[in-house]
C-alpha cells in the first residue's frame, strides 16, 4: 500500500471543517492583534504630534525673543560706535544740538521782537527765527562734516 492510501491519513469533510475553523479563528485573532497595535501606532502618532506642536510653539517664542534681544544689542553697539565715532549724529546729539541752537538763538529772537515792536505779527517773527535756526544748522552739518 502507498502512503496516501493508508486510513487515517487524508483530509475527510469533518477534518477539512475542523482546519478551516482553526484557521478562522487564527486570522480572526491575527486581525483582532493588527488592529490593536495599529490603534496604539495612532495613538502614539498623535501624542508624539501634540509634543511636536507644543515644542515648535515654544521654540517659535523662543527665536522672537532672541531676536527681540539680537536688535536690541545691535542698536545699542550701533549708538555706542556712531557717539564713538563722532561721524554721525545720534538722535540724543541732535535733541541736544538743537536745544542748545534753541537757548542760543533766543536773544536774537528777544532783539528782532523787541526791534519790529509789540504790534508785529508772531507769525513774521517765527518765520524769521525758524530760518536762522536752518541756516544755522545748515552750516553746522556742513562743518561737522
Amino acid at each position: 500500500m502507498s502512503d496516501d492510501k493508508k486510513p487515517g491519513l487524508g483530509w475527510t469533510v469533518d477534518t477539512y471543517a475542523t482546519h478551516n475553523e482553526a484557521m478562522r479563528v487564527e486570522t480572526e485573532r491575527f486581525m483582532d492583534e493588527r488592529d490593536r497595535r495599529y490603534t496604539e501606532v495612532n495613538i502614539e502618532k498623535e501624542k508624539a504630534l501634540k509634543i511636536k506642536e507644543t515644542a515648535d510653539l515654544a521654540a517659535l517664542q523662543l527665536a522672537r525673543e532672541s531676536q527681540s534681544l539680537k536688535e536690541m544689542q545691535n542698536d545699542a553697539l550701533r549708538d555706542k560706535t556712531l557717539s564713538e565715532s563722532g561721524i554721525y549724529a545720534t538722535n540724543a546729539s541732535v535733541a541736544k544740538a538743537f536745544d542748545e541752537l534753541r537757548v542760543s538763538l533766543q536773544p536774537l529772537v528777544d532783539f528782532v521782537s523787541a526791534a519790529k515792536g509789540a504790534s508785529t505779527s508772531k507769525n513774521g517773527l517765527y518765520a524769521f527765527a525758524a530760518a536762522v535756526v536752518g541756516v544755522v544748522g545748515v552750516f553746522a552739518w556742513i562743518f561737522q562734516g
